[in-house]
Protein backbone atom coordinates (compact mmCIF):
# COMPACT_ATOMS: atom_id res chain seq x y z
CA UNK A 1 0.00 0.00 0.00
CA UNK A 2 3.00 2.30 0.43
CA UNK A 3 5.93 2.36 -1.97
CA UNK A 4 9.27 4.12 -1.46
CA UNK A 5 11.86 5.17 -4.03
CA UNK A 6 15.05 7.18 -3.56
CA UNK A 7 16.69 9.44 -6.13
CA UNK A 8 19.72 11.22 -4.71
CA UNK A 9 18.64 13.50 -1.85
CA UNK A 10 14.92 12.97 -2.48
CA UNK A 11 12.89 10.06 -1.11
CA UNK A 12 9.44 9.64 -2.67
CA UNK A 13 6.79 7.90 -0.56
CA UNK A 14 3.81 6.87 -2.66
CA UNK A 15 0.41 5.88 -1.31
CA UNK A 16 -0.19 3.00 -3.70
CA UNK A 17 -3.83 1.97 -3.60
CA UNK A 18 -5.19 3.78 -6.64
CA UNK A 19 -8.27 1.58 -7.02
CA UNK A 20 -9.46 2.94 -3.64
CA UNK A 21 -8.20 6.49 -4.25
CA UNK A 22 -5.40 5.68 -1.79
CA UNK A 23 -7.80 5.42 1.16
CA UNK A 24 -5.96 4.54 4.35
CA UNK A 25 -6.43 1.44 6.48
CA UNK A 26 -4.61 0.84 9.75
CA UNK A 27 -2.02 -1.18 7.86
CA UNK A 28 -1.47 1.60 5.32
CA UNK A 29 -1.06 4.17 8.09
CA UNK A 30 1.50 1.96 9.83
CA UNK A 31 3.35 1.45 6.55
CA UNK A 32 3.36 5.19 5.90
CA UNK A 33 4.72 5.90 9.37
CA UNK A 34 7.54 3.40 8.83
CA UNK A 35 8.36 4.73 5.36
CA UNK A 36 8.72 8.32 6.58
CA UNK A 37 10.56 7.36 9.77
CA UNK A 38 13.03 5.20 7.84
CA UNK A 39 13.72 7.81 5.16
CA UNK A 40 17.28 9.13 5.43
CA UNK A 41 17.15 11.58 2.51
CA UNK A 42 16.96 15.27 3.47
CA UNK A 43 13.80 15.72 1.40
CA UNK A 44 10.73 13.46 1.41
CA UNK A 45 7.93 13.74 -1.15
CA UNK A 46 4.52 12.31 -0.23
CA UNK A 47 2.30 11.56 -3.22
CA UNK A 48 -0.59 9.35 -4.26
CA UNK A 49 -0.69 6.82 -7.08
CA UNK A 50 -3.32 7.20 -9.79
CA UNK A 51 -5.81 10.04 -10.04
CA UNK A 52 -6.07 10.97 -6.35
CA UNK A 53 -3.67 12.10 -3.66
CA UNK A 54 -5.57 10.45 -0.80
CA UNK A 55 -9.26 9.95 -0.05
CA UNK A 56 -8.58 9.85 3.70
CA UNK A 57 -9.51 7.03 6.01
CA UNK A 58 -11.00 3.92 4.42
CA UNK A 59 -14.71 4.18 5.25
CA UNK A 60 -15.00 0.43 5.77
CA UNK A 61 -12.61 0.90 8.71
CA UNK A 62 -14.52 3.92 10.02
CA UNK A 63 -17.85 2.06 9.86
CA UNK A 64 -16.46 -0.66 12.14
CA UNK A 65 -15.26 1.73 14.86
CA UNK A 66 -16.78 1.94 18.32
CA UNK A 67 -15.97 4.44 21.08
CA UNK A 68 -12.87 2.54 22.20
CA UNK A 69 -11.43 1.76 18.79
CA UNK A 70 -12.26 5.26 17.52
CA UNK A 71 -9.88 6.83 20.01
CA UNK A 72 -7.22 4.28 19.06
CA UNK A 73 -7.68 4.93 15.32
CA UNK A 74 -7.51 8.69 15.88
CA UNK A 75 -4.34 8.25 17.94
CA UNK A 76 -2.76 6.21 15.15
CA UNK A 77 -3.51 8.87 12.56
CA UNK A 78 -2.23 11.60 14.88
CA UNK A 79 0.98 9.66 15.45
CA UNK A 80 1.57 9.25 11.73
CA UNK A 81 0.94 12.95 11.14
CA UNK A 82 3.40 13.84 13.92
CA UNK A 83 5.99 11.52 12.35
CA UNK A 84 5.61 13.46 9.11
CA UNK A 85 5.66 16.84 10.84
CA UNK A 86 8.72 16.12 12.98
CA UNK A 87 10.82 14.35 10.35
CA UNK A 88 14.40 15.65 10.30
CA UNK A 89 14.13 16.52 6.63
CA UNK A 90 11.69 18.63 4.68
CA UNK A 91 8.48 16.80 3.74
CA UNK A 92 6.59 17.95 0.66
CA UNK A 93 3.02 16.91 -0.11
CA UNK A 94 2.75 16.66 -3.89
CA UNK A 95 -1.02 16.85 -4.34
CA UNK A 96 -2.31 15.82 -7.75
CA UNK A 97 -6.02 15.07 -7.82
CA UNK A 98 -8.31 14.77 -4.82
CA UNK A 99 -7.26 15.19 -1.20
CA UNK A 100 -10.14 14.45 1.14
CA UNK A 101 -10.49 14.23 4.91
CA UNK A 102 -7.50 12.39 6.29
CA UNK A 103 -5.67 13.03 3.04
CA UNK A 104 -5.90 16.76 3.74
CA UNK A 105 -4.71 16.13 7.28
CA UNK A 106 -1.63 14.26 6.09
CA UNK A 107 -0.89 17.10 3.69
CA UNK A 108 -1.28 19.61 6.53
CA UNK A 109 1.39 17.74 8.49
CA UNK A 110 3.89 18.22 5.65
CA UNK A 111 6.20 21.22 5.61
CA UNK A 112 5.08 22.29 2.14
CA UNK A 113 1.98 21.48 0.14
CA UNK A 114 2.51 21.77 -3.60
CA UNK A 115 -0.51 21.25 -5.83
CA UNK A 116 -0.96 20.60 -9.52
CA UNK A 117 -3.78 22.47 -11.30
CA UNK A 118 -5.84 19.26 -11.02
CA UNK A 119 -5.68 19.18 -7.20
CA UNK A 120 -8.79 19.63 -5.06
CA UNK A 121 -9.19 19.69 -1.29
CA UNK A 122 -12.10 19.04 1.08
CA UNK A 123 -12.51 18.29 4.78
CA UNK A 124 -15.54 16.06 4.25
CA UNK A 125 -15.93 14.60 7.74
CA UNK A 126 -18.83 16.83 8.73
CA UNK A 127 -20.92 15.35 5.91
CA UNK A 128 -20.51 11.94 7.59
CA UNK A 129 -21.35 13.25 11.05
CA UNK A 130 -17.66 13.20 12.02
CA UNK A 131 -14.55 15.30 11.57
CA UNK A 132 -10.90 14.75 10.78
CA UNK A 133 -9.18 13.61 13.97
CA UNK A 134 -5.59 13.21 12.83
CA UNK A 135 -4.49 16.62 14.06
CA UNK A 136 -6.52 18.58 11.53
CA UNK A 137 -8.27 20.72 14.14
CA UNK A 138 -4.82 21.79 15.34
CA UNK A 139 -3.08 22.36 12.00
CA UNK A 140 -5.83 23.69 9.74
CA UNK A 141 -6.47 26.97 11.64
CA UNK A 142 -2.73 27.42 12.16
CA UNK A 143 -2.12 27.22 8.41
CA UNK A 144 -5.11 29.01 6.89
CA UNK A 145 -6.42 31.02 9.85
CA UNK A 146 -9.48 30.44 12.00
CA UNK A 147 -12.04 31.98 9.64
CA UNK A 148 -11.00 29.92 6.61
CA UNK A 149 -10.61 26.80 8.75
CA UNK A 150 -14.17 27.13 10.04
CA UNK A 151 -15.46 27.66 6.51
CA UNK A 152 -13.70 24.56 5.18
CA UNK A 153 -14.42 22.29 8.15
CA UNK A 154 -18.04 23.26 8.84
CA UNK A 155 -19.23 23.16 5.23
CA UNK A 156 -17.08 20.31 3.90
CA UNK A 157 -16.90 22.21 0.62
CA UNK A 158 -14.33 21.46 -2.07
CA UNK A 159 -11.74 24.02 -3.11
CA UNK A 160 -9.62 23.86 -6.23
CA UNK A 161 -5.88 24.50 -6.44
CA UNK A 162 -6.33 28.21 -7.18
CA UNK A 163 -8.47 28.82 -4.09
CA UNK A 164 -6.22 26.60 -1.99
CA UNK A 165 -3.29 28.83 -2.96
CA UNK A 166 -5.25 31.97 -2.08
CA UNK A 167 -6.17 30.53 1.31
CA UNK A 168 -2.58 29.49 2.06
CA UNK A 169 -3.55 25.84 2.13
CA UNK A 170 -0.88 25.21 -0.51
CA UNK A 171 2.31 27.14 -1.10
CA UNK A 172 2.55 26.65 -4.87
CA UNK A 173 0.59 25.42 -7.86
CA UNK A 174 2.74 23.86 -10.54
CA UNK A 175 2.71 21.11 -13.13
CA UNK A 176 5.94 19.75 -11.61
CA UNK A 177 5.67 19.45 -7.80
CA UNK A 178 8.91 17.49 -7.69
CA UNK A 179 10.79 20.62 -8.79
CA UNK A 180 10.15 22.06 -5.33
CA UNK A 181 11.74 18.97 -3.77
CA UNK A 182 14.76 19.48 -6.03
CA UNK A 183 15.06 23.08 -4.80
CA UNK A 184 14.97 21.93 -1.18
CA UNK A 185 17.55 19.24 -1.83
CA UNK A 186 19.93 21.96 -3.01
CA UNK A 187 20.00 23.96 0.24
CA UNK A 188 22.18 23.38 3.29
CA UNK A 189 20.62 20.44 5.11
CA UNK A 190 21.66 21.47 8.62
CA UNK A 191 20.19 24.93 8.13
CA UNK A 192 17.01 23.37 6.74
CA UNK A 193 16.56 21.22 9.86
CA UNK A 194 17.22 24.12 12.20
CA UNK A 195 14.82 26.46 10.42
CA UNK A 196 12.14 23.80 10.40
CA UNK A 197 12.42 23.32 14.17
CA UNK A 198 12.30 27.07 14.82
CA UNK A 199 9.39 27.79 12.48
CA UNK A 200 7.31 24.79 13.49
CA UNK A 201 7.23 25.39 17.24
CA UNK A 202 5.31 23.18 19.63
CA UNK A 203 2.50 25.02 21.35
CA UNK A 204 -0.27 23.07 23.06
CA UNK A 205 -0.56 20.48 20.28
CA UNK A 206 -0.62 17.43 22.57
CA UNK A 207 -3.46 18.80 24.70
CA UNK A 208 -5.49 19.78 21.65
CA UNK A 209 -4.93 16.40 20.03
CA UNK A 210 -6.14 14.68 23.20
CA UNK A 211 -9.36 16.72 23.05
CA UNK A 212 -9.67 15.88 19.37
CA UNK A 213 -9.42 12.12 20.05
CA UNK A 214 -12.00 12.31 22.82
CA UNK A 215 -14.47 14.30 20.72
CA UNK A 216 -14.07 11.90 17.78
CA UNK A 217 -14.75 8.91 20.06
CA UNK A 218 -17.88 10.61 21.45
CA UNK A 219 -19.28 11.12 17.94
CA UNK A 220 -18.62 7.48 17.08
CA UNK A 221 -20.29 6.36 20.31
CA UNK A 222 -23.36 8.45 19.49
CA UNK A 223 -23.76 6.54 16.21
CA UNK A 224 -24.00 3.13 17.92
Amino acid sequence: MVRTTVDGDVCTVTLDRPEKRNALTREALADLETAVADATAPVVVLRGAGEAFCAGADLTVVDELDADTAAEFAALGQRVARTIETDDGAVVAAVDGAARGGGVELALACDLRVATPAATFAETGVRLGLFGAWGGTVRLPRIVGESAALDLALTGRTVDATEALRLGLVSRVTDEPRQVATELAGVDHAALRTLKELLRGGGDREQREARERAAFAELIAARE
